[in-house]
């Protein structure tokens, strides 16, 4: 069999099974680990799939991700735009909200009444600009070295200042949510901060369109259990929530 004949055998039992295990497959293909462990590798390099240990989960998706953000906003916007009003809606009057940055984030904060009274906090220049004319929300700035693919604040000064936050809601954006490899995303110091957000906000809701489920990027964030609801498009298949649906966590569909 040829190399390129078994990369695409591999990608498409990953497709099928949504995971790969390397010791399966250099049986069902009768080689070597190491020839099965050179191909994830040359893979995941193509960005076709996500390495984990013993074998490899779907990448998220390469395209979006890797556009600037004025480019991932014009992608999907009517679903982005759905699971955004979702979550707007559970933001009462007198909470605390962290709001993450990122393009749902933002339909999110362009779908908060303008009439109500609660306090955002946020690390994300963006959310704060489109929260600018809300004179009934408080709106906290947390600040930072900017991360331009996202637009929003990282490092040590923003993990410092959300330390002495509590709040009742942490909305977070993500690029993989998968029910073992947990909820992850592409940057490593992106990932320190919404760790520290999941820390210190009661709950946390995963905004997530579908091709992120199942998915994976290469620095982990939490275990999934660390979400409370995962918000998804309206027509998103029940084959990829059920899992999550199993582990206790609530679907709510835009």
């Amino acid at each position: 069999m040829l190399t390129s004949q078994r990369k695409q055998l591999i990608l498409d039992t990953l497709e099928r099974d949504g995971q790969v295990i390397a010791k399966t497959l250099s049986m069902a293909f009768d080689v070597s680990e190491d020839t099965i462990r050179r191909d994830l590798r040359e893979l995941a390099a193509e960005g076709q799939l996500q390495r984990v240990h013993g074998g490899a989960l779907p990448a998220s998706p390469a395209s979006p991700a890797a556009a600037d953000f004025a480019g991932r906003e014009q992608i999907e916007s009517a679903s982005k735009a759905a699971i955004g009003r979702a979550a707007a809606a559970l933001i009462g009057r007198g909470q605390i909200a962290f709001i993450d940055g990122g393009t749902t984030a933002v339909q999110l904060a362009r779908h908060l009444p303008r009439d109500l009274r609660a306090t955002i906090v946020t690390h994300s220049p963006s959310i704060a600009v489109e929260l600018a004319e809300h004179t009934e929300l408080e709106v906290i700035m947390i600040g930072g070295r900017l991360f331009r693919h996202s637009m929003v604040n990282v490092g040590a000064a923003a993990i410092e200042a959300l330390s002495h936050i509590r709040a009742d809601f942490y909305f977070m954006g993500v690029t993989g949510v998968h029910p073992q490899a947990g909820l992850s995303t592409g940057d490593m110091e992106e990932a320190y901060v919404k760790r520290a957000l999941v820390e210190h906000a009661a709950e946390t809701v995963v905004l997530a369109s579908a091709e992120k489920l199942n998915a994976a990027s290469a620095y982990r964030i939490a275990d999934v259990s660390a979400a409370s609801t995962i918000v998804v498009e309206r027509n998103t298949p029940e084959a990829l929530t059920a899992p999550f649906e199993a582990l206790g966590i609530t679907i709510l569909r835009a």
